[in-house]
């Protein structure tokens, strides 16, 4: 294969100094990748190794979550490695069908064309699709019974109040259905729970937490 070259020689200068540091950098890659791999060994070694040996769970998935971006970012430096026959692409998976779908329109900021002035007509458009999240959304539920007065007989007639899951408790079924969902089913302890509702600005201690689920229980 022939490889043309420039003639200059500052030219040629730069170009041997880009590949070495090329070559330095992939060479540091994957170094650093190898020695992730040793470590994501002994993490292994450590989850089922004797018993005095073993971290707790919780501490070797915050262990390997760091791993994995740290593999990703490393892998990501490290240059495309080109192949005699190129693969095909794997299909992109779509996304699930049953997730509501919200438009967001970019369009043309003028209907006339920027070459020659003349009107523009649609003649179709590109549809691409990003996965979002929407966060908890707290609220508050005002439960209004009017009172009504008879002037024929002086009584005052109101609807009963709606039973509480709690008595006196200041949370509704599903408020309470998602801090023990959270707690039982997705493990988060009470404090937890506790400090991500005050990152939405709302102060829930840790013992309001513990009285609404032993007195769901």
């Amino acid at each position: 294969m022939h490889l043309s070259l420039p003639d200059d020689v500052e030219t040629l200068h730069k170009l041997v100094r880009s590949l070495a540091a090329e070559r330095t950098s992939l060479r540091e890659a994957q170094a650093e990748i190898e020695r992730l791999h040793l470590v994501i060994k002994k993490l292994q070694r450590s989850q089922f190794g004797r018993r005095a040996e073993r971290l707790d769970d919780d501490q070797l998935h915050l262990g390997f979550e760091d791993l994995e971006v740290e593999l990703a970012r490393t892998e990501a430096r490290l240059p495309p490695v080109k192949t005699e026959a190129a693969k095909p692409e794997r299909e992109r998976p779509s996304l699930p069908a049953h997730l509501p779908r919200e438009d967001v329109r970019f369009d043309v900021e003028c209907q006339a064309c920027p070459c020659c002035g003349g009107a523009l007509h649609l003649i179709g458009e590109t549809v691409s699709e990003m996965l979002d999240h929407v966060p908890a959304r707290l609220r508050v539920i005002r439960v209004c019974r009017p009172r009504y007065g008879c002037r024929a007989c002086g009584t005052i007639h109101q609807a009963p109040a709606p039973e509480r899951p709690i008595a006196k408790g200041l949370v509704t079924p599903a408020m309470l259905a998602h801090v023990i969902a959270s707690k039982y089913c997705d493990q988060l302890p009470l404090y937890r729970q506790s400090q991500i509702f005050a990152r939405q600005g709302i102060e829930i201690d840790r013992s309001t937490l513990a009285n609404w689920v032993g007195g769901a229980c």
